[in-house]
C-alpha cells in the first residue's frame, strides 16, 4: 500500500516537474558534487577545441530564415553574414550538428529575432557545435559573431525595448516587449550545445558575445551550454527572466557572466575557467568574473537587474601561484556596480586578483539594504588584503558585510579542487577534506526560484525515517535512465554504494543498512546524468 501512495504523490511531482522546478539543493559549495560523481561537463565539452576536426563545410546559409526549417545532424553548416531567423519561425538543429561561422564574411551570426525560436537541442553524446571555419590551429576569438537569442520579455529601457548594441538598430535587432512584454516568453531550447571563437567587433570596442539573450522569457530552456575563446563576454543577460543550468565560460576575454538592463533570472551550475594570458585592454574593459549592471548610467530604472546564482565554480587566471604573471586586464571575481542588485551563493571564486567588489555608492546601498547577498561562498588565492574591495573614497564596511554573509577567505587554493590547472584533463570537484564539501545553504532561495528542468527522478522518499538501521529508499523514475544510488555524511564522503542500475518508468525501491553508522545526519543521493537528488537521513541509536 504504500509503495502506491508513493508512487500517486511522485506522479503530482513529476507533472509539476515538467512546468519547472526549483535550485536542486547541494550539500557542497561550487559546480561539481565530489567523486565518484561524475562532473557534468563530461562527455559533451571540449577542453582543445582549438585542436578539433570538425570537418568541412558541405551547405551554406546565406540568407534569412523567414520558413520553419531544420538543420541535419552529418551535414556541416557554414554562416555566411549576420542570419536572422525571423517571421516567427522556428530553426531546429539536430544533435550533433556542426554550424561554422565564416571569418571570410564579416559579422556572420546567427540571430534569434522576437517571436521566432531555435530548438538546439543537442545531446550528451552527439553536443551541437557552433564554431569557426578556420583549419585546426588557426582559430581565434572573434573567428565570427555567435549566438543572439532576442525575446519579448521585460526590460528596464525607455519603453521597454532596446536594440543589440553594435548594429543598426532594426526590428531584427530589436528585444524586449515594450508595454506588452512577456517575461515568459518562449525563444526555444539550447541543450548540450558548445559555441567556439565567436564575439566579431561589430563596431570599435562593441564585440557581439558567445551568447547573448535579449530580453529573453523563461518559457526558454538553457542548459549544458559551454563558450569558449570568445572576444567579449561568454554569457550576458540583457533584462527577460530566462533561467539557465550547467553552462561553462571557458579561455575568453572579457567577462563571464554579466547581467544588465533589468535581469532577473536564475542560474545554478557554472563553471568559469580564465586564461592568465587572455584577458580585455584595460583602457577599454577590466575582466571580471561577474559583472552586473542596472545600465549603463547605473540609474534608478526598473525593474532593476536582481539575478540569482548559486554553485559556481570560478577558477581566475593566477591558477595556484599570485606570483604568476597575467594579463593587465584582470581583475575580479565579481563586480557588482552601476545601482545593480544580484544574489551569489554557495559558490567558488579562486585565483583571481582581487575577490568581490561593491563599486558605488548606490551598490553599498543596495548591500545594506538586502538587495545585494553574497552567501556561504569561498575566496581563495587573491592578491594579499583583497578578498573585498570598495571604491577608493568609499568609507563603506566591505569586510564586515562579507564576513556577514557567512563566507570564508583562504590565502592558497591548494587542497581545493581536485586537478583544477591542467587544461586538456581537468577535474573541478571537491578535493578529498575540501572546503567546498560542506556549507551549501538554500535558505530563503526554494520558494519561487524555479529553474525549468525536466529530470529522470521524478521524487524521492525515505521510510523509515529516522531509523536505527534498515531503511527504504523509494525513487519515483520519470524516465528511463541509469541512477545510481549512495549515502554520505555530512562531510561528503561517500559511506555505502547502495547501487547502480537501469531503471524504467515507475517506482523503484533501494534497501539502505545503517546499523554500522554512528548517530547522526547523512544523505541518500540519487544521480542521473542530468540530475542530483539528496534527502535527508536520520539516524538514532
Amino acid at each position: 500500500m504504500k509503495k502506491i501512495y508513493l508512487s500517486a504523490l511522485f506522479a503530482g511531482l513529476g507533472t509539476l516537474a515538467a512546468f519547472g522546478q526549483d535550485f536542486y539543493e547541494t550539500t557542497y559549495r561550487g559546480a561539481f558534487a565530489p567523486a565518484p560523481t561524475a562532473m557534468w561537463t563530461e562527455g559533451w565539452a571540449n577542453w582543445d577545441p582549438q585542436n578539433t576536426n570538425y570537418g568541412t563545410p558541405n551547405q551554406t546559409i546565406s540568407t534569412n530564415i523567414t520558413a520553419n526549417t531544420t538543420w541535419t545532424a552529418g551535414n556541416v553548416y557554414l554562416l555566411q553574414g549576420q542570419i536572422y531567423v525571423k517571421n516567427n519561425a522556428t530553426l531546429t538543429i539536430e544533435p550533433g550538428t556542426i554550424i561554422m561561422g565564416d571569418k571570410a564574411v564579416l559579422g556572420s551570426g546567427l540571430f534569434i529575432t522576437k517571436g521566432a525560436k531555435l530548438m538546439a537541442q543537442g545531446t550528451v553524446n552527439a553536443p551541437i557545435v557552433f564554431t569557426s571555419n578556420q583549419a585546426v590551429g588557426s582559430r581565434s576569438a572573434g573567428d565570427w559573431g555567435g549566438i543572439i537569442l532576442l525575446g519579448k520579455g521585460v526590460n528596464n529601457q525607455a519603453n521597454g525595448v532596446a536594440n543589440i548594441e553594435g548594429l543598426a538598430p532594426t526590428t531584427d535587432t530589436e528585444f524586449g516587449g515594450g508595454m506588452t512584454s512577456d517575461n515568459a516568453d518562449n525563444s526555444g531550447k539550447l541543450t548540450y550545445v558548445r559555441i567556439e571563437f565567436p564575439g566579431y567587433a561589430y563596431q570599435t570596442d562593441k564585440e557581439i558575445n558567445g551568447l547573448t539573450l535579449g530580453s529573453v522569457g523563461s518559457g526558454t530552456e538553457i542548459n549544458f551550454v559551454q563558450v569558449s575563446f570568445s572576444n567579449d563576454d561568454a554569457f550576458e543577460w540583457f533584462g527577460g527572466a530566462v533561467n539557465a543550468k550547467h553552462l561553462v565560460s571557458y579561455r575568453n576575454l572579457d567577462d563571464d557572466f554579466d547581467t544588465d538592463f533589468g535581469y532577473s533570472g536564475n542560474v545554478q551550475f557554472g563553471l568559469i575557467v580564465r586564461d592568465p594570458n587572455i584577458a580585455d585592454n584595460p583602457a577599454v574593459s577590466t575582466s571580471e568574473g561577474f559583472e552586473s549592471d542596472n545600465d549603463a548610467t547605473g540609474s534608478a530604472n526598473t525593474p532593476q537587474t536582481n539575478p540569482t546564482f548559486t554553485n559556481v565554480t570560478a577558477i581566475g587566471p593566477y591558477r595556484g601561484n599570485t606570483a604568476n604573471t597575467i594579463a593587465n586586464g584582470y581583475r575580479r571575481g565579481a563586480r557588482i556596480r552601476k545601482n545593480s542588485a544580484i544574489d551569489i551563493r554557495n559558490s567558488i571564486f579562486m585565483d583571481f586578483q582581487r575577490g568581490i567588489f561593491l563599486d558605488g555608492t548606490a551598490c553599498e546601498a543596495n548591500a545594506t539594504g538586502g538587495l545585494i547577498i553574497y552567501k556561504n561562498n569561498i575566496v581563495a588565492g587573491n592578491a594579499v588584503g583583497k578578498v573585498t574591495e570598495r571604491a577608493a573614497t568609499s568609507t563603506y564596511n566591505v569586510q564586515a558585510w562579507f564576513a556577514a554573509g557567512m563566507n570564508d577567505s583562504i590565502a592558497s587554493t591548494a587542497g581545493i579542487l581536485t586537478t583544477p590547472y591542467n587544461y586538456l584533463a581537468p577535474d573541478y570537484r571537491p578535493a578529498a577534506s575540501s572546503p567546498l564539501l560542506t556549507g551549501a545553504d538554500f535558505t530563503g532561495m526554494s520558494v519561487g526560484l524555479g529553474i525549468k528542468e525536466v529530470s529522470a527522478i521524478a521524487g524521492v522518499s525515505l521510510y523509515p525515517n529516522p531509523t536505527s538501521g534498515i531503511t527504504s529508499l523509494f525513487v519515483d523514475v520519470a524516465q528511463n535512465s541509469t541512477i545510481e544510488v549512495v549515502v554520505m555524511n555530512a562531510n561528503g564522503q561517500v559511506m555505502q554504494t547502495v547501487a547502480t542500475k537501469y531503471a524504467e518508468v515507475g517506482t523503484h525501491e533501494f534497501t539502505i543498512n545503517a546499523t554500522d553508522f554512528a548517530q547522526g545526519l547523512y544523505y541518500a543521493v540519487v544521480r542521473t546524468g542530468d540530475a542530483v537528488k539528496t534527502v535527508k537521513l536520520s539516524v538514532v541509536k
